[in-house]
C-alpha cells in the first residue's frame, strides 16, 4: 500500500542563495524557491536552531566554545599544556583530531566535538556547547528538538546520522522509505567541505552540484515508488564567502600587556573574535586595539536582530565581527586560511540561505528558524 504523500526536507550545508541562482539549480524540478536570512554564526549556530526554530539567544549555541572557566569541563588538561608547543608533533593537526576523539570519548560527547586549533593551555578557561547529540531524542534538554516533536505527534519519520558519509545518508534515507518511513529529514555536509577549498572554482563547484542532482533525482524517484505524491524540499543553512584577507588579532592581544584569564578572555573564530571583560581596564585597551581592524563591535541592536543577545553575556561581552571575506588568521580554528568561509553579516549577499522546494512555500518562510515550523506543520498534515 502506498502513502498518500512523503515529506523529505534534504538539509545541504553551504547552499546559498547565490550559488543556486548562479548555476541556477534545480530550477526545474524544485522551482518553488525564496532567499532566506542565515542564522548568525556558524553551524554550530544554524543546525541547532533548523532543529528547534530557536535562536542562539534561546539555545545557547553560537560558536563551539565560549569563555567560562567555572565551567569548563577541561581543567585537568592545563596540565599537559607543555606538550603542545606550536612546534611540537603533539600539536599537529591528525594528532589533535585523534586527542579529540579520545577526549570526546573520556567525557561521554555524544555531539560534534572538535578541539580545532584551540590551545591546550586555554582549555581551562572554556566551556563547549555541542556536548550531546542535538539530532536525537532530548538532544537539546529542555528544548524540543524536530526528533522530539515528531515523536510526539507519532510521526513514522527518518533523521539522518549526521556521522555518515552524504552517500551513505541517502542509502539510509532510501532504505528508510522502503521500510515504511513518510517523513524524512536528510542531513548532508560535503558541499560546504567542497566550497570552503574551492568556492572560486566555477566547475568543480558545478561538478558537485550535479552529482547532488543525481542523488536528489534518484531519492524522488525512490519515493514515488511508495506514495502517490512526493513533497521534496531543499534547506540551507548559509551560503559562503570567498577569501579576500586576513589578520592577526591574537598577537595584538598577546602585546598589550593584558593577560589572558586575569584580565580578559576571548574565543577567535574565524570571522569573529567575542571578548570577555574581567576588569574596566580591559574594555577599554581591547576597544584601542580593535580600531585599526576592517570590522566592528556588533550593537546589543543588531544582537537582537540577530537572535544572539543574552543579557548573561554568555556569546561574549563584546563581539567583533570582521567585515565579508576577511578571516582571522591564526584562531581558534585554524592557523591557515581557507579559500571560503562563512559566518558574516546575514545581510551580506555571499551569506544568504536557500530553500526550494516541488510544492508551494510559505509566506513568511525568511529565516532560517523558520524552517522548523514549517517541518513540523508538514508533518502533522501526513
Amino acid at each position: 500500500m502506498k502513502h498518500k504523500t512523503i515529506e523529505i526536507f534534504l538539509f545541504i550545508d553551504a547552499l546559498g542563495w547565490k550559488i543556486v541562482n548562479d548555476h541556477n539549480f534545480m530550477a526545474e524540478r524544485l522551482p518553488y524557491r525564496k532567499k532566506i536570512f542565515m542564522q548568525f554564526g556558524y553551524s554550530s549556530s544554524a543546525i541547532p536552531t533548523i532543529l528547534s526554530g530557536r535562536t542562539p539567544a534561546e539555545h545557547g549555541h553560537l560558536g563551539l566554545f565560549r569563555f567560562a572557566p567555572s565551567s569548563s569541563p577541561f581543567k585537568r588538561l592545563s596540565r599537559f599544556a607543555w606538550l603542545f608547543k606550536p612546534s611540537s608533533f603533539w600539536n599537529r593537526g591528525r594528532v589533535r583530531h585523534h586527542l579529540s576523539k579520545l577526549l570526546k570519548k573520556l567525557y561521554g560527547f555524544t555531539g560534534y566535538f572538535q578541539l580545532y586549533r584551540m590551545p591546550i593551555w586555554k582549555l581551562k578557561f572554556v566551556d563547549y556547547c555541542e556536548k550531546r547529540d542535538l539530532f536525537v531524542a532530548n538532544g537539546m534538554d529542555e528544548i524540543d528538538n524536530l526528533h522530539d516533536v515528531l515523536s510526539k505527534n507519532k510521526v513514522d519519520f527518518h533523521i539522518s546520522n549526521w556521522r555518515l558519509s552524504d552517500n551513505d545518508n541517502y542509502l539510509a534515507a532510501e532504505k528508510a522509505i522502503a521500510n515504511g518511513k513518510n517523513f524524512l529529514f536528510v542531513y548532508t555536509a560535503s558541499f560546504d567541505g567542497v566550497l570552503h577549498g574551492k568556492v572560486g572554482d566555477r566547475s568543480a563547484v558545478q561538478n558537485k552540484l550535479d552529482e547532488i542532482k543525481i542523488q536528489i533525482d534518484r531519492l524522488y524517484e525512490k519515493a514515488h515508488e511508495y506514495a502517490e505524491k512526493v513533497h521534496f524540499t531543499v534547506i540551507s543553512d548559509h551560503g559562503m564567502t570567498p577569501l579576500a584577507g586576513t589578520v592577526d588579532i591574537m598577537e595584538k592581544l598577546e602585546e598589550s600587556g593584558l593577560v589572558f584569564g586575569r584580565d580578559y578572555g576571548a574565543c577567535y573564530d574565524s570571522t569573529m573574535a567575542r571578548f570577555y571583560y574581567l576588569n574596566g581596564n580591559a574594555k577599554q585597551v581591547i576597544s584601542e586595539i580593535m580600531k585599526p581592524f576592517p570590522g566592528h563591535f556588533l550593537t546589543e541592536d543588531e544582537e537582537k536582530r540577530y537572535g544572539i543577545f543574552r543579557a548573561d553575556r554568555m556569546f561574549g561581552d563584546g563581539i567583533f565581527l570582521l567585515d565579508a571575506g576577511l578571516q582571522i588568521v591564526p584562531s581558534d580554528m585554524g592557523d591557515k586560511p581557507l579559500n571560503g568561509m562563512h559566518g558574516f553579516l546575514p545581510e551580506d549577499e555571499d551569506s544568504f540561505a536557500a530553500i526550494l522546494s516541488n510544492e508551494p512555500l510559505p509566506e513568511k518562510m525568511e529565516r532560517v528558524a523558520d524552517y522548523f515550523n514549517f517541518m513540523t506543520e508538514r508533518a502533522e498534515k501526513l
